[in-house]
């Protein structure tokens, strides 16, 4: 049996008076994180020469400002103590040489906190959920979290539209059995199209909701450029920009889940190319289409789907020729970025972004014989 979490998001619908404790437990949290890390930073400052002492020097804890700043004490103490847990996680990356010098968080940054399960502080009753500090807690549960799930901890989070949610992390033991290998796909990553697949060659046909809301939120966008910052109107507006936003994030979403699902149930392992997509962007401009596309969620969505039911997700090398590659005779050629047909002299004629597909497919048998 392994250990597995699972978070579940659900919608919270807080009263007047608990929104109000909940924004400023995010101030609290915020104020917390950016004194313990101010201290650091000058700690670091005079000790960065020294590492054995850098080292023993004592940190900072929420307990301290507590004394001076008595408000603290009115909002989750564990939300606090996630803010010093959260600190300590970007330090130790800084030191590792994996992440910059941890930054300030300022009131733009995104909104929430998170609070953990203590003797029972944490509880869902018909629709509610009981939270420390903000006692029940009105929450729209759309799906049912499994009995043998532990709750772990809980994150609320405020959208820039406004609306609240919690995402609640669970614990859960599972024993997961390797999958046989019966029915295998190779998917080549397509700008237009999310991707296209080697067994049919068809194109998952992604909606590209980013670009079919451009123009209305380019237009919501501009009204809210001529309104006086921090005005009610220019709030207003923001709000109406926000919500257009998280409906292109929530379809996306929702899109790929659907086809992630798909794939998962049908095929066994699912073979992709381990791509640059930031890279990628870059060298060949294609900014918004990369970010309408959602391959990286895409492919963390797969990932997590196919090892629940014990299948793989198998990345091939980023540099692997499978534009160049005739699926069929394996000679190898230059194609330029217009040529939507790969033709061969083997007499292959056939779609590029399907060939490719076909040669991710083939290499990804082959890494899987190689390691049999």
């Amino acid at each position: 049996m392994i250990k597995q979490n699972k978070a579940y998001k659900f919608r919270l619908y807080p009263t007047d008076e608990q929104a109000i404790l909940i924004r400023k437990t995010f101030g609290c949290v915020r104020f917390v994180y950016n004194k313990m890390l101010a201290e650091r930073k000058e700690t670091y400052e005079t000790l960065k020469e020294d590492r054995e002492a850098l080292k023993k020097a004592k940190h900072p804890t929420p307990a301290k400002y507590k004394k001076e700043f008595e408000w603290l004490k009115e909002v989750d103490s564990l939300a606090l103590a996630n803010a010093q847990l959260n600190l300590d996680k970007a330090y130790k990356a800084f030191f590792r040489g994996n992440a910059k010098f941890p930054k300030f968080k300022s009131k733009r940054h995104k909104q929430s906190y998170t609070t953990n399960v203590v003797n029972g502080n944490i509880e869902m009753l018909d629709d509610h959920i009981k939270l420390p500090k903000l006692k029940m807690v009105k929450m729209k549960q759309h799906r049912e979290i499994p009995s043998e799930s532990i709750v772990k901890s809980c994150t609320i989070t405020l959208t820039a539209s406004g609306k609240y949610y919690i995402s609640i992390l669970t614990e859960y033991e599972k024993e997961i059995k390797s999958k046989e290998i019966q029915t295998i796909v190779g998917l080549d990553f397509a700008m237009d199209g999310l991707f296209v697949d080697s067994e049919t060659g068809k194109k998952a046909n992604y909606p590209r909701f980013y670009r079919q809301m451009l123009d209305k939120l380019a237009n919501e966008q501009r009204k809210l450029s001529r309104k006086k910052k921090g005005s009610s109107n220019w709030t207003k507006q923001r709000i109406r920009v926000a919500k257009l936003q998280e409906k292109v994030a929530n379809q996306r979403k929702n899109f790929l889940h659907h086809q992630s699902k798909e794939l998962t149930t049908t095929y066994d392992p699912v073979i992709i190319e381990d791509l640059d997509m930031k890279g990628m962007s870059q060298a060949l401009k294609f900014g918004k289409s990369v970010a309408d596309n959602g391959w990286g969620m895409f492919t963390s969505f797969l990932q997590y789907k196919l090892r629940e039911q014990g299948k793989q997700l198998i990345k091939i090398d980023k540099w692997f020729p499978s534009t160049k590659t005739c699926s069929s005779c394996g000679s190898v050629k230059e194609i330029r970025l217009s040529e939507r047909t790969y033709k061969c002299g083997c007499g292959l004629n056939m779609d590029r972004d399907y060939n490719s597909a076909i040669n991710i497919k083939n290499e990804g048998i082959r890494l899987l014989v190689a390691t049999a």
